[in-house]
C-alpha cells in the first residue's frame, strides 16, 4: 500500500514509512487519516479510539485531552496500527514524559487496534481556540 505521510511541518518526525490518505476531521481540527479498511470498520475503530482518548485527562485541567484539542491527528493503517499526533498545553507540562504513554496505553486497549505510536509536536502550538465547547463548559470558559 502506498500512501501519504503526515505533513512534516505539522509533526516533528516521520511517524511510519507509509500513511493512508488524509481527509478533514472536523472544523479547525487537524486532518484525520483514512485507511484502506472498509469505511464502516474505520469509522467504528476511529470512534472507539476517540472514546479511549477521552479517558485520558490532563491532571491539571479537569477535561480530557481530546476535548482540550490536544489530539492533532489520528491515523489508522490497513493493519490497524494507530499513530496519534498530539501536543500539550505547554512544552514544560509536568506530565510531558508520561502523557504519551497514557495515550498509547488507552488506545492499545481498544479492541482491534494493532500497535499505537504517539508523536509529540508543538507545531502548531496549542491554544485555547482548539478546545471543544464541552471543555469550555467544564472549565467555565464561556
Amino acid at each position: 500500500m502506498e500512501g501519504k505521510s503526515l505533513d512534516p511541518d505539522r509533526v516533528a518526525e516521520p511517524v511510519v514509512p507509509e500513511k493512508p490518505e488524509v481527509s478533514p476531521a472536523k472544523e479547525d481540527a487537524a486532518p484525520v487519516a483514512t485507511s484502506t479498511l472498509p469505511a464502516e470498520e474505520h469509522e467504528r475503530l476511529h470512534a472507539d479510539i476517540v472514546a479511549a482518548l477521552k479517558t485520558v485527562y490532563d491532571p491539571e485541567i479537569p477535561s480530557d485531552i481530546y476535548e482540550l484539542g490536544l489530539i492533532y491527528d489520528i491515523a489508522i493503517d490497513a493493519e490497524r496500527n494507530v499513530t496519534i499526533a498530539m501536543t500539550l498545553t505547554a512544552p514544560a507540562c509536568p506530565v510531558a514524559g508520561e502523557m504519551p504513554k497514557w495515550v498509547e496505553n488507552a488506545v492499545n486497549g481498544v479492541p482491534g487496534v494493532g500497535n499505537t505510536t504517539v508523536v509529540m509536536t508543538f507545531d502548531p502550538p496549542w491554544d485555547m481556540s482548539r478546545m471543544s465547547d464541552e471543555a469550555r463548559l467544564a472549565l467555565n470558559m464561556f
